[in-house]
């Protein structure tokens, strides 16, 4: 489990460090690579959070529209924004479509699979880094879990990160968003599983098909453009190995 309990930075949802993760050569660093929903609610408390953390790279997952709507509170930060959007589509068609989280995450990673190698890069780029999408469940769990994998990281301990989202869900907005959508979208079966899951057995379905299709989470991130190199660089930079 992540070393950090809480969030770090008041006003952004699912705020937290990946440090304290157990891998085959070591723990993960601790104030290298941050996730989290989106920052357009940050305090400004929370703005002087972000300042102490000296982050110089954020790598926002988001849509045009969903930027538009909720812009990043990060004016005045020496740091670079890095745009990436893994979704191909806009975000309520996965709503209107009504697709499962198992189905939401293969698109991810067979749609988007050269957009997920920019974020590996863009870890690799600067440190420390903050991933994040708009709640920082999705999009965010699947790329972090790949860099994570990639790294080293023990299996169970990447699904517990990913899993451990929905522990910090505050249950008022999980009740609002789902009351709204349900409006919108009254038949639909994945709703709630959609904007406010992240369940421990989707993540290892997913992990283990990287297994099956490729040999490992590492090496669909080769065959998507990754090299050898990289993949060394992304262990040296997030694991902090036993003497």
């Amino acid at each position: 489990m992540s070393e950090q309990t809480g969030s770090l930075v008041s006003g952004a949802m699912n705020f937290r460090d990946t440090g304290g993760l157990p891998a085959a050569s070591g723990r993960t660093r601790s104030g290298v690579l941050y996730r989290s929903g989106n920052l357009a609610a940050v305090d400004d408390p929370g703005y002087a959070a972000l300042r102490e953390l000296g982050l110089r790279r954020v790598i926002d997952l988001r849509d045009d529209q969903e930027v538009e709507w909720s812009p990043s509170r990060v004016d005045g930060l020496d740091l670079v924004t890095q745009r990436v959007p893994l979704f191909l589509g806009s975000v309520t068609s996965f709503f209107e479509n009504d697709v499962s989280l198992a189905e939401l995450y293969a698109s991810l990673i067979d749609e988007s699979a050269a957009r997920v190698v920019e974020v590996v890069r863009g870890v690799l780029a600067d440190q420390p880094v903050l991933v994040h999408c708009t709640v920082g469940k999705d999009r965010t769990g699947v790329t972090v879990a790949l860099t994570l994998a990639a790294a080293g990281v023990e299996r169970e301990a990447i699904i517990e990160d990913y899993a451990r989202t929905e522990t910090l869900l505050p249950e008022a907005r999980n009740a609002d968003i789902v009351t709204r959508l349900r409006r919108l979208h009254p038949e639909s079966v994945h709703l709630e599983e959609l904007a406010t899951k992240s369940p421990a057995p989707v993540m290892r379905e997913l992990l283990s098909r990287l297994d099956r299709d490729y040999g490992s989470p590492a090496d669909y991130l080769r065959a998507q453009g990754l090299d050898d190199d990289e993949v060394r660089e992304l262990q040296r930079v997030l694991i902090d190995s036993r003497e």
